[in-house]
């Protein structure tokens, strides 16, 4: 298979050269491009062909919310996904980065092996979130009437098990956790991802999670 591509980007020469030494010292990677701002990210994810970014959230120019909003709906840049590195007080803008189309999020703490995992995870189309507190919050957040989900249709159109499916989605579950949960088979649980991505017209998995919440489905305090 070939490499992941991946494109560094934020503001600060000594993180980026230390992400790019991480993710270089990985077989199944390669670091395609590094940008020190939004709009340098938007640019070389089309450039280069970038798999992923590994976007920071405050970036000159254009911050990392903007340019992941840029990036999804850009119709060229389709396939590339977008994770987040944030820190423990940002949530808010976590909200935002999710909403405007990023397919997960890390905080910047997270340990190197943990993070090569995530880029792997969330190019592989699973939506990520760190979990424990930060996760509640964004329910919390979630939740308030600031936006709408960046989706074309609610909970209200799949049937049962689809609503099943989309409430452990929303818990952070993956495909084979789900197919353990409810008894199916791997393949199966699959296939009701799919199905309910192209009801409700989600772009990846992290915006199936931005429904479960803004529906009500999901509520706080249940990840």
């Amino acid at each position: 298979m070939s490499p992941i591509r991946v494109l560094l980007a934020d503001d600060q020469t000594l993180v980026r050269a230390a992400f790019a030494m991480l993710v270089e010292s990985a077989p199944d990677m390669e670091v395609v491009g590094q940008a020190g701002t939004g709009r340098e990210a938007v640019e070389l994810a089309r450039d280069e062909r970038a798999d992923l970014v590994v976007m920071d959230i405050r970036m000159p120019d254009l911050d990392g919310i903007e340019a992941t909003r840029l990036i999804a709906a850009d119709e060229h840049l389709a396939g590339v996904r977008v994770l987040v590195l944030t820190t423990y007080d940002t949530d808010e803008n976590i909200v935002e980065a999710l909403r405007a189309g990023a397919s997960g999020f890390l905080v910047k703490d997270t340990r190197p092996a943990d993070l090569l995992d995530a880029i792997r995870t969330v190019a592989a189309g699973e939506a990520l979130l760190s979990p424990g507190p930060t996760a509640r919050l964004i329910a919390r957040f979630l939740r308030s009437p600031a936006a709408a989900p960046p989706t074309t249709g609610g909970p209200e159109s799949l049937s049962e098990r689809e609503r099943e499916v989309l409430a452990l989605v929303a818990r952070g579950l993956t495909n084979t956790e789900i197919a353990e949960t409810l008894g199916l088979s791997p393949l199966t649980a699959k296939t009701h991802v799919s199905r309910i991505m192209g009801k409700l017209g989600a772009r990846d998995r992290a915006q199936l999670v931005i429904v479960a919440y803004e529906s009500g489905l999901v509520t706080p305090g249940t990840m």
